[in-house]
């Protein structure tokens, strides 16, 4: 029996002496590619060296074997393989290889993250959020104090939550002004607007508006969906001049509004036109109208650029994934209008025949966005009020893999900066 023993201890140790990596698979053979994400930013929480393998089986991670990892992969659900360093240096060799579309990352350190929200929304109400705790990834959530305040400057990965910068608190005036949540929502902001000095909630968000980009231009990662995007871009433009009608900040918008709108303060879209009825739930042109879309849920659908990923190491980090074509899914703001997107801006996702952009990036200064159109991947058309998405029933969603790539996206480009 003492031999056996003996045996068995020798061959586990052998095992591990000879599995020393291990390979998390990203292609259609994972079971839960989003906790994948999760696992990769544990690792790094643990000061453990995380290789991205881009284009490689969906773009799979890779790390140096431990007892913990494989627990970790083991309880979270996760598919995984271990193999022997001349395994792993026979894949990082293939990966070199110049006619290979393929790359290898490495992560170093786990990005702060900070989601702007009210304190008062609940995690489910916004993709990010969502799959931040399905994934187990830590956040910390800011509002105007934090950045009013300059607490960005301690986060490196800022997200905003599906917000209203222009003051129309949502446009929703026509179908929810008497809601409770709305007139709190309104309450909420008005105070903050108060507190801080400001005479409205315009004003207030457009302070807020130059704070992020102040981070950006600092170094910062930016990563938004939904109203979030062309809010942000529409309050910049508009930073000298009042859209807002009286029901939003006691005084009549500028007639001469739109003709005062300066394009060159966006980061995004250009030309676009507003929407200045305050009972029209459209904030500008931005957004492709829902009501003059129409496409069929089946058939609404974007395809992802295919990118080199040794050339255009940004986009390809951006769009790994298990599947070209991602599923549709609208919101307040669905999809933006190809023609309005800045000829500086990277579109890493269209839907070519209906001349929609869905998933676009960009720099500012040292820093970057990322924006994302829709409110959930797997929710075709979210209503006020509804239950939050199920995960548990989406582990391999193609459209949270996006939200998750930019997630780790600062770790790789730091990562970059050092080596």
């Amino acid at each position: 029996m003492v031999k056996t023993a003996i045996l068995c201890i020798f061959l586990f140790g052998a095992h591990v002496l000879n599995s020393a990596h291990l390979l998390i698979p990203m292609d259609e053979s994972q079971k839960n590619h989003l906790k994948s994400y999760g696992l990769a930013f544990w690792l790094l929480k643990q000061n453990q060296e995380v290789q991205w393998l881009l284009n490689y089986q969906g773009g799979s991670f890779m790390f140096a074997y431990s007892e913990a990892a494989e627990k970790e992969c083991k309880v979270r659900g996760i598919t995984y393989e271990t193999i022997t360093d001349g395994s792993a240096n026979a894949i990082l060799t293939e990966i070199q290889n110049p006619a290979a579309n393929m790359n290898a990352v490495k992560l170093l350190n786990a990005p702060k993250i900070a989601v702007y929200s009210p304190k008062t929304k609940q995690p489910w109400d916004d993709a990010v959020t969502l799959v931040l705790t399905y994934a187990e990834i830590p956040y910390d959530v800011v509002f105007d104090d934090e950045v009013l305040g300059g607490k960005l400057l301690e986060y490196d990965w800022l997200h905003l939550h599906h917000e209203d910068f222009t003051g129309q608190f949502g446009k929703f005036y026509s179908s929810y002004h008497s809601a409770p949540w709305y007139v709190a929502e309104v309450e909420e902001a008005e105070t903050m607007a108060k507190k801080h000095g400001y005479a409205s909630a315009r004003e207030l968000k457009r302070a807020v508006v130059f704070k992020i980009r102040d981070f950006m231009l600092g170094g910062g990662f930016l990563f938004a969906m939904c109203s979030a995007t062309d809010t942000y871009d529409i309050a910049m433009a508009a930073a000298e001049t009042d859209i807002c009608e009286s029901m939003f900040d006691g005084t009549p918008a500028d007639s001469r509004a739109q003709e005062k709108l300066d394009y060159e303060k966006c980061i995004a879209f250009k030309d676009f036109t507003l929407i200045e009825d305050p009972m029209y739930y459209e904030f500008s042109n931005i957004d492709v109208d829902p009501v003059q879309r129409r496409v069929k849920e089946e058939e609404d659908l974007f395809t992802l650029f295919d990118y080199s990923a040794k050339w255009d190491l940004i986009p390809s980090i951006l769009c790994q994934n298990h599947t070209r074509t991602i599923k549709g899914f609208m919101g307040q703001t669905t999809a933006y209008r190809s023609q309005l997107v800045r000829s500086d801006v990277l579109v890493m996702g269209e839907n070519a025949l209906l001349n929609e952009a869905r998933y676009i990036h960009g720099e500012l200064g040292k820093g970057t966005w990322t924006f994302f159109g829709g409110h959930d991947p797997e929710d075709y058309q979210h209503f006020v009020g509804e239950p939050p998405t199920d995960l548990n029933l989406h582990p391999n969603s193609p459209g949270y893999r996006l939200i998750l790539n930019n997630i780790l996206f600062p770790s790789a480009q730091k990562a970059k900066q050092k080596t």
